[in-house]
């Protein structure tokens, strides 16, 4: 498969390995794609926009205001129309104002604005990328999404193996090739084509007064990943999605954020009748403050501080009483005793299709982390169990069983 007619930004930091860009940037349009290219000003300390407009086609954006006359160059409109961004070299500055949001240059505010997938080359010298700081970064960018090109392997990384050397250029069209690839065959693979579909993701915060709130340790990689999953399938997603560190790429995706359980609850009520389908995996406080205080409560030395708690509203039962018949619905059941019996019971009681059952009691599996192990059933009783994985991996099980086993009536 060519490039033809994506649209790519490509950003280029101030490293060594610069001079790699222009060869990255004559084989994407050898390709056939659309090159922007957004350098920084240490950039341009290691190869000259005059050298990458040749090969681009188009003029190098590095200010936010163009020479003399002004112009401003949109970050937001770059976000728009890049169909993939790739920032080679990333250096070790780079990823950190990336991690932190440090928009102090033309290029991280285009990736703080990108839509579009985010893909980063690391280049540095080993005892940088080696350094315990720089190795946090980029595994938080891992988990936030962004595509990091691992130097040592030449491959996507989950973690991190390789050395602090940027990848050749011919390995990185290929990568960019393989995953535009994957995102067109994904649909026959399991066609969710014309699907809406409804994903809460991520936890609730129910305020006691300005600065506290009642909530749980939910990093929202589960939902984010089940978003991303039917996405790439082809499905429009409704992302309904509590506070978590986390960012939606896929263009298919849209975000509507939420503190409260409320909030969450009158957007998945309004939303719902519109769906196909709705997974719900945020995890939802079944309780808030009953009175919220305007301020900050004092600390008192003599007293205890009751705070009275009232149920918020149960959303999975909610919309099983509004479920039509040609419409799935799938909860999830976090337990930590009677794990089966307990999902089971909720399975019946909220008129759910599918409950996707997980355990506390299962090493790596459960809050905060990047894998999980589940057990999903069925309403119909059927049950498949699966070992510990990836979210990603996961979640293409759960989509595979829910959408193409013909289990869910």
């Amino acid at each position: 498969m060519s490039l033809k007619g994506k649209h790519i930004v490509l950003g280029i930091t101030g490293s060594i390995a610069a001079y790699k860009s222009a060869m990255l940037t004559r084989l994407l349009v050898k390709q056939g794609a659309e090159v922007q290219i957004v350098i920084t000003p240490a950039g341009k300390e290691f190869i000259t926009p005059v050298t990458l407009s040749a090969l681009s086609g188009k003029p190098v954006i590095s200010e936010f205001f163009a020479t003399g006359d002004g112009t401003w160059h949109s970050h937001v409109d770059l976000g728009l129309w890049a169909d993939l961004m790739i920032i080679a070299p990333a250096t070790a500055s780079t990823l950190g104002k990336m991690v932190s949001g440090i928009a102090d240059n033309m290029l991280i505010t285009t990736y703080l604005s990108m839509k579009a997938p985010v893909f980063a080359a690391p280049a540095m010298d080993l005892d940088m990328f080696k350094h315990v700081t720089t190795q946090r970064n980029i595994q938080r960018l891992i988990d936030d999404g962004v595509h990091i090109i691992d130097p040592g392997t030449g491959e996507l990384a989950s973690h991190l193996e390789g050395k602090g050397r940027m990848e050749e250029p011919e390995n990185i069209v290929a990568i960019i090739e393989d995953f535009f690839n994957k995102d067109t065959a994904a649909p026959q693979a399991g066609n969710l084509e014309k699907k809406k579909i409804l994903i809460t993701a991520g936890p609730t915060f129910e305020r006691i007064d300005p600065v506290r709130f009642i909530g749980n340790f939910s990093s929202g990689k589960m939902g984010y990943a089940l978003a991303e999953q039917c996405a790439s399938r082809g499905a429009d997603v409704k992302l309904i999605t509590g506070p978590v560190n986390l960012i939606a790429s896929h263009k298919n995706i849209e975000t509507i954020t939420v503190e409260s359980a409320e909030e969450m609850y009158e957007a998945s009520i309004n939303i719902f009748p519109q769906m196909d389908a709705a997974i719900l995996s945020a995890a939802v406080a079944d309780y808030r403050p009953l009175h919220k205080e305007d301020k900050k409560i004092k600390r008192s030395d003599s007293d205890n501080l009751t705070i009275e708690l009232t149920p918020n509203p149960d959303i999975a039962a909610s919309l099983g009483k509004i479920k039509k018949s040609d419409q799935i619905l799938v909860g999830f059941a976090l337990e930590t005793n009677n794990e089966e019996a307990n999902a089971v019971k909720k399975l019946e009681k909220k008129n759910l299709d599918y409950i996707v059952l997980n355990s506390l009691q299962d090493v790596g599996a459960g809050f905060g982390k990047d894998t999980n192990k589940v057990t999903i059933i069925a309403r119909n009783g059927e049950k498949i169990s699966f070992g510990l994985k990836s979210k990603t991996e996961v979640a293409v099980d759960i989509i595979n069983t829910v959408f193409f086993t013909n289990k869910n009536k």
